[in-house]
């Protein structure tokens, strides 16, 4: 039941999922599951907000005529029960019967009882058909991917929305040695020098190197920025949205003097937290970051700014049906403000790094190629292909970075993919 209800959150209200599943301040139903039925809640939701678009299909083309408008609730229902059915191990007898005893309960849905029963019956005996067939409908939402196809032609597009479907691996970043700690934790050096670890049952901070600070969670694109800059050592640098603190401590551990800017009170308490585990150290600024003025220009702005996080989808599948194009608009037009204030605080010179994990042309290549178009005081400087072994392939012609979940294959029993980035790094003349 709760998941039905978060998924009419997600999907009708447009609620981020991340906030609807805080143990502490979280969708009332969530918070009042137990620790294994809110790991089954949150297997639930993601399944289902995966394989979304495909699941609806099975539905309606199982549906003799559509539900009422008025049936948003029965479509959840069945929604969820659908996912376990075709996405989960789990009994399918088990999730056929708890959505007719949802809908019995419901006054609304009652009269649908005897409907959610037959069809959730009949799709558990034609499973294997329907998995069969739902190659045949895309899986993300329509809008998304006609943006994708227009952004790297139809079969990539489609290349990249199949990719979206796998969960996403845990990538670490480590200060020093990653073959050293490839080999202790048994993990896939990646080309840009993150460890993937293989699957695993237990939590994170009982790995070895965790409590030392030896290494992060991270992931292997998210990696990339901060690695822009080169030689740090000695030099003054800003991250401007610098929570939880992943791309800050890759700054300090380069030799850098950091400047960690965070508006959330929050967010940077959070910070400090995972610096002090690291036993790195930044001075961490409260302050938003249209508000920050150094004390002197910068060698350098690390700018991994807000976005609509379409490139995240592996591990935030509600991305696609939280955020429209209308959104990638405003944060594109957010983006451009804040990168025309990060070079006002480098100094002639000095360069801001611009990333964010969107994989619409609009929050990255467009948003630069305008920036340029306008301003003669900058110059993008190219990423060198030979600097990245095993990633030329993301380097575009104007030597820009550009990673989508469909690049890094998997290998070895790994996982493959990464998530989606754009970066480019932009000098002041």
């Amino acid at each position: 039941m709760a998941a039905s209800k978060i998924l009419a959150a997600v999907v009708d209200k447009r609620t981020p999922l991340d906030g609807m599943l805080d143990a502490g301040h979280g969708n009332p139903a969530y918070r009042a599951l137990s620790e294994a039925d809110r790991a089954l809640c949150r297997a639930i939701l993601n399944a289902t907000l995966r394989h979304l678009p495909r699941i609806d299909a099975a539905l309606s083309s199982m549906l003799d005529t559509p539900l009422p408008e008025g049936a948003r609730a029965l479509q959840h229902v069945l929604t969820t029960a659908a996912a376990q059915i075709l996405y989960l191990d789990v009994p399918s007898h088990a999730a056929v019967d708890l959505a007719v005893e949802q809908a019995n309960r419901d006054p609304r849905n009652r009269r649908f009882a005897k409907l959610v029963n037959a069809l959730l019956r009949r799709m558990v005996r034609e499973r294997d058909s329907i998995l069969e067939h739902s190659s045949e409908v895309s899986p993300v939402p329509q809008w998304f991917l006609k943006r994708l196809a227009a952004a790297y032609g139809k079969d990539e597009a489609l290349r990249i929305a199949e990719a979206q479907l796998e969960p996403a691996p845990i990538d670490l970043t480590v200060k020093s040695n990653p073959e050293g700690w490839a080999e202790r934790l048994k993990a896939r050096l990646l080309p840009t020098g993150s460890l993937r670890l293989a699957a695993f049952e237990g939590s994170i901070p009982s790995l070895e190197g965790f409590s030392e600070g030896e290494w992060w969670v991270q992931d292997a694109a998210a990696s990339i920025p901060a690695k822009l800059f080169g030689d740090l050592k000695g030099k003054r640098i800003a991250d401007l949205c610098a929570a939880p603190g992943g791309k800050t401590a890759q700054l300090a551990s380069m030799g850098a003097e950091v400047i960690a800017v965070e508006q959330s009170s929050n967010r940077a308490k959070r910070l400090r937290e995972n610096l002090a585990r690291l036993q790195l150290s930044a001075e961490v600024v409260e302050t938003d970051l249209f508000a920050f003025a150094p004390s002197a220009p910068l060698d350098g702005i690390l700018l991994d700014a807000p976005c609509s996080s379409t490139g995240t989808t592996r591990r935030h599948p509600d991305v696609l049906f939280t955020k429209g194009v209308s959104d990638i608009e405003k944060l594109a037009g957010l983006q451009a403000r804040m990168v025309r204030h990060a070079l006002t605080l480098v100094k002639t010179g000095g360069v801001v790094v611009f990333s964010n994990c969107s994989l619409d042309p609009l929050e990255g290549e467009q948003l630069i190629a305008d920036l340029l178009k306008e301003r003669t005081d900058v110059e993008r400087v190219a990423i060198d292909p030979a600097d990245w072994p095993g990633l030329q392939a993301a380097i575009n012609a104007d030597g820009e970075f550009r990673t989508t979940p469909a690049m890094l294959p998997a290998a070895d029993g790994y996982a493959g993919g990464m998530d989606g980035f754009f970066a480019c790094i932009l000098r002041k003349r």
